[in-house]
């Protein structure tokens, strides 16, 4: 008969064989469904195993956690837009650093308890430093995960106080000493293990450094953020399951932390930007950059459904770019339906998605698979920017840094070397705005005023519809 360790360790091994399925099938959007569902099968079970192999937690208290989480997360899940999704995730980042502090901190206390007890039995007895190492490393990552997170969240949520960072003097220099002072924490509590204050000392300064590291981010390089600070709470997650000695939590915290990392580098790579210069760096103008006024002035050209549906009505081929005024717009059906109708005159549609475009990876994506688009026909940036010299019309719809010839042209630029959709080279653009606002970088966009190149006004939703009923007509 198999012993209850034995039963808690093949219950553990099935959980993280659902993660890593779960993560298999989150690869491609044809199985991220299945993906989704074994991942949160496998939590379920690790959930409920931990807790039942702690014999002073009653299950009735399993069943009220499991209760309030359900309920938690179905409203969540049901109420929160598609545009809100980079804070939902940014706040779930958060939580998972948070949980990671609270739990150290917990065992923190069992361990020094224990320690003072065993030195009052031996003077010679040791403290156990592996425990007590990785439980300082939890509330340091921890801590720096939540409170980052939550400045992350304040600027995508754009609270009137985040829009632009806070202006210190210093900011690097308080950065190295804070993270001087962490050091020292560290090391100190490590001396001090029959103590938890050094801890708690730790928490706080790693708070005040979770703020100021995220602060002076740009929202251009919130994408980027997100992804590292996703990889943060997996390695606190990690740190934690070496402090209770949970084999699950840190083969899942490091299933996250790795993937944090690979994506973050993914989209580094997108953004032709270094993780030092998105962390210590801010996306703004240079002094010598074009104004607005000099970009447009007098160059920009409006257009009118029925004209827009003109050109549309000769072409042959047509490249859609989503970008985060689509989202935020909810016009991923209407495009749908645009693209169902322009196919249906022979016309070839496609779409062309940019690495960070929208507010987190691959939001583009979710957007249009909701609106049951074929995945066949998004296209990566490298697949499609060589067709865009042979596209009729380009159609951008809300996208703004991603389009912006000035990655190529302006070596001042902030988004200098950035890769981008090459637009500006297909025969005719039409570019779907409420105005011309500068998109997270701050600056104006020359493809608006160029040549080849109409805007059409307005909501995103609206004006795709207007130009559908055009179409139609």
């Amino acid at each position: 008969m198999a012993t209850r360790t034995t039963i808690i360790a093949l219950a553990y091994l099935i959980s993280a064989v659902l993660f890593i399925l779960g993560i298999k099938g989150l690869t491609h959007p044809k199985t991220a469904v299945r993906g989704n569902l074994l991942g949160a099968m496998g939590m379920l079970v690790a959930v409920v195993v931990t807790l039942v192999s702690q014999e002073i937690v009653g299950y009735w208290m399993i069943v009220l956690g499991l209760a309030v989480g359900a309920t938690v997360g179905g409203v969540l899940a049901v109420k929160i837009e598609m545009t809100a999704m980079p804070q939902m995730v940014a706040l779930l980042n958060g939580f998972g650093g948070g949980a990671s502090v609270l739990v150290a901190w917990s065992e923190l206390i069992v361990k020094a308890n224990a320690y003072g007890v065993a030195l009052e039995k031996n003077s010679e007895a040791l403290p156990d430093y592996g425990t007590l190492v990785a439980g300082l490393l939890a509330g340091l990552i921890g801590a720096v995960t939540f409170w980052g997170s939550l400045v992350a969240f304040a600027k995508l949520q754009e609270f009137k106080s985040f829009k632009k960072p806070f202006d210190y003097p210093a900011k690097q220099a308080i950065n190295a000493g804070l993270g001087v002072v962490v050091i020292l924490l560290m090391v100190i509590g490590i001396m001090t293990p029959g103590s938890v204050a050094p801890y708690f000392f730790l928490v706080v300064v790693a708070s005040v450094l979770g703020v100021t590291l995220v602060n002076p981010i740009g929202g251009a390089d919130m994408p980027v953020v997100i992804a590292l600070l996703n990889s943060y709470s997996g390695l606190a997650a990690t740190a934690t399951g070496f402090v209770l000695n949970n084999t699950v939590l840190i083969i899942a915290g490091s299933l996250v932390g790795a993937s944090g990392v690979i994506l973050t580098q993914i989209m580094c790579k997108a953004m032709n930007r270094s993780l030092v210069h998105v962390l210590f760096g801010v996306m703004e103008a240079s002094e010598g950059s074009a104004t607005a006024d000099e970009v447009y002035g007098g160059r920009v050209k409006s257009t009118s459904a029925e004209e827009a549906a003109m050109l549309f009505d000769s072409a042959s081929r047509v490249v859609i770019v989503p970008g985060y005024g689509l989202a935020v717009a909810q016009a991923q059906h209407a495009v749908r339906d645009l693209t169902n109708l322009l196919e249906s005159k022979g016309i070839v549609v496609e779409f062309a998605i940019h690495p960070v475009a929208g507010r987190m990876p691959g939001h583009m994506n979710v957007l249009l698979a909701e609106a049951e688009i074929p995945y066949e026909q998004l296209k990566e940036m490298d697949e499609i920017n060589p067709s865009f010299a042979q596209t009729d019309v380009t159609l951008v719809i809300g996208a703004n840094d991603v389009v912006n010839p000035v990655a190529r042209t302006d070596p001042k630029s902030p988004i200098a070397g950035m890769p981008i959709l090459d637009v500006d080279k297909s025969r005719t653009v039409i570019v779907i705005k409420r105005s011309l606002s500068p998109g997270f970088a701050g600056i104006p966009n020359p493809l608006f005023a160029a040549d080849n190149t109409l805007m059409f006004f307005g909501d995103g939703k609206k004006a795709v519809l207007d130009l559908l009923a055009a179409l139609k007509e």
